[in-house]
């Protein structure tokens, strides 16, 4: 309850913040709304050229789209920690988390929340609307909790796999490229993995498992029986990983001397 109550009082702080300058919170929305839509009109613009891509229509795509979009709004708007290894260990703001009687990654999280980034969740619930209003597809009521489980399950794998990469800052505190290039290879959980090579889809299954976070749980609402094996294993992949970057987090603050020279 303790760690509730500050969630709560971060997260009001930081909307008092961001409707101060509303123009740019809203700016910020429609640039990211945008970037969403230049992504849809390349899946139609490729199947103005093909009616399938690996065995997938249109409709299918872009549902695995909009369903990819949700777990990703989470993830971004509650573990935006991109510049870890800038901000807390290069500049030593780390030194200041750890003064606090709060776990230190929890503090992160809190400091660095993007609440609007969960707008992102709702278009993607409305590409999925849209592709299933298209392949006829309906819902039983328990396919709700399923969604649910899902989405949070993919979520933990982004969470798992990106603090994974920032403990690298507690042995090494240069500056790295590996988060951004990380964020471009995360892209590849947008579609059908089924479309790439044995290598990259065993890399990104059971490596990088960006697959569990859109194709493989996306499957199961499009009635893919031969994938509900991995879409139901979606939870178990986000679990394992975050808690191995909570170990790999834990074992980095030990490891943590402070700034300096």
């Amino acid at each position: 309850m303790f760690y509730l109550s500050l969630f709560f009082q971060y997260a009001s702080q930081y909307l008092k913040t961001r409707l101060t300058y509303r123009a740019d919170t809203i700016i910020e929305i429609l640039s990211d709304l945008l970037f969403q839509a230049v992504n849809l009109i390349f899946i139609v613009i490729v199947f103005r050229h093909t009616a399938f891509l690996g065995g997938w229509n249109r409709d299918e795509i872009i549902f695995i789209y909009g369903f990819f979009l949700v777990p990703y709004a989470i993830f971004s708007s509650f573990f935006n920690i991109w510049d870890f290894n800038d901000r807390y260990i290069v500049k030593g703001e780390m030194d200041r988390i750890l003064t606090r009687p709060v776990h230190s990654l929890f503090q992160i999280i809190l400091e660095r929340i993007e609440l609007e980034s969960l707008f992102g969740a709702v278009t993607g619930l409305l590409v999925m609307s849209y592709a299933m209003a298209n392949l006829d597809l309906t819902f039983a009521w328990y396919d709700v909790l399923i969604f649910i489980v899902m989405v949070i399950g993919g979520a933990f794998i982004y969470a798992g796999i990106f603090i994974s990469i920032a403990t690298i800052g507690f042995w090494s505190d240069s500056r790295t490229d590996i988060m951004p290039m990380m964020y471009n290879i995360s892209n590849y959980g947008r579609y059908p993995i089924n479309i790439y090579n044995k290598v990259i889809q065993f890399v990104l299954t059971w490596i990088l498992p960006f697959a569990f976070v859109g194709v493989y749980p996306a499957s199961y609402f499009l009635n893919r029986e031969e994938w509900y094996g991995y879409a139901f294993f979606t939870p178990v992949m986000g679990i394992l990983f975050f808690g191995i970057a909570i170990l790999l987090w834990n074992a980095g603050v030990k490891r943590y001397r402070g700034a300096g020279n």
